[in-house]
């Protein structure tokens, strides 16, 4: 839309240089309405992938490690992990080389984060998605240790997220998973629906439809891939984008919205 506008006033007041200049500038605007800003200049998307997947790994490692010991169902998580992302035999020595140093007790998560919001803080649905992936790891195995819960919160704050943000977010994933595992036709699944969308009963139907978009818009394969989240880890966003779709559909069905 932006592209026409441009070549179009820039015809109109400098002629075919201003046409040109139009064009192109209307095309970023375009790339940033599409992407966001990391879409402007896509040469630090493998940058952005290399350190989101640095902290990704470190990051699964302090957590498995929170508790005070490696069960055999996070290692298999994190090796499954890895064969989604289809690592070959040298990133995915990095990847367990990434994990144990983040399982070191005396390990200090920091610097990892520092980087990361240098390369990628400015990126909102990257945080996101890490802090999603981190917590969908944690409940992994059913519930949430304490001390995964205080390390989880610590990186909330790095990453940006005040601590009833972090419990909020925490809480809709928590709700978002339940549709997942068949949890939809139980006496509590709509207020699971609407606790997975960050809504209340309360709320009009305009206030969920919004809520609901924004959410679906975070998970966005092109807004996320542009923004430069690995391609691979693009099917961990679809996964959320399913359980949001399945508590809306609910909502919908309820409400004969």
């Amino acid at each position: 839309m932006f592209k026409l506008i441009g070549f179009i006033s820039g015809y109109y007041f400098f002629g075919l240089f201003g046409a040109l200049f139009g064009l192109f500038v209307g095309a970023l605007i375009d790339r940033m309405r599409a992407y966001g800003t990391g879409g402007i200049n896509p040469l630090k998307n493998p940058l952005r992938q290399t350190v989101f997947l640095e902290t990704l790994f470190i990051s699964m490692g302090k957590l498995a490690k929170a508790d005070g010991q490696i069960s055999a169902g996070e290692i298999a998580h994190a090796e499954s992990f890895m064969q989604k992302l289809g690592m070959t035999a040298e990133h995915r020595l990095r990847a367990i080389d990434l994990f144990k140093q983040g399982a070191v007790p005396a390990s200090d998560i920091g610097p990892t984060y520092d980087r990361f919001m240098a390369i990628c803080g400015h990126t909102s649905q990257l945080r996101q998605v890490l802090l999603v992936y981190l917590i969908v790891m944690a409940l992994t195995d059913g519930h949430l240790h304490p001390d995964e819960e205080v390390l989880l919160t610590n990186i909330a704050n790095r990453l940006g997220y005040d601590d009833a943000a972090f419990k909020h977010l925490m809480e809709m994933v928590l709700n978002q998973s339940h549709f997942g595992g068949g949890k939809s036709n139980t006496a509590t699944a709509l207020d699971d629906a609407y606790k997975a969308l960050g809504v209340t009963k309360e709320n009009t139907d305009q206030e969920i439809k919004r809520a609901y978009r924004k959410l679906m818009s975070q998970y966005h394969p092109d807004k996320l891939i542009g923004q430069g989240l690995p391609k691979d880890m693009i099917d961990v966003a679809t996964e959320q984008a399913k359980e949001i779709q399945l508590a809306h559909d609910l909502i919908q069905k309820t409400r004969n919205i």
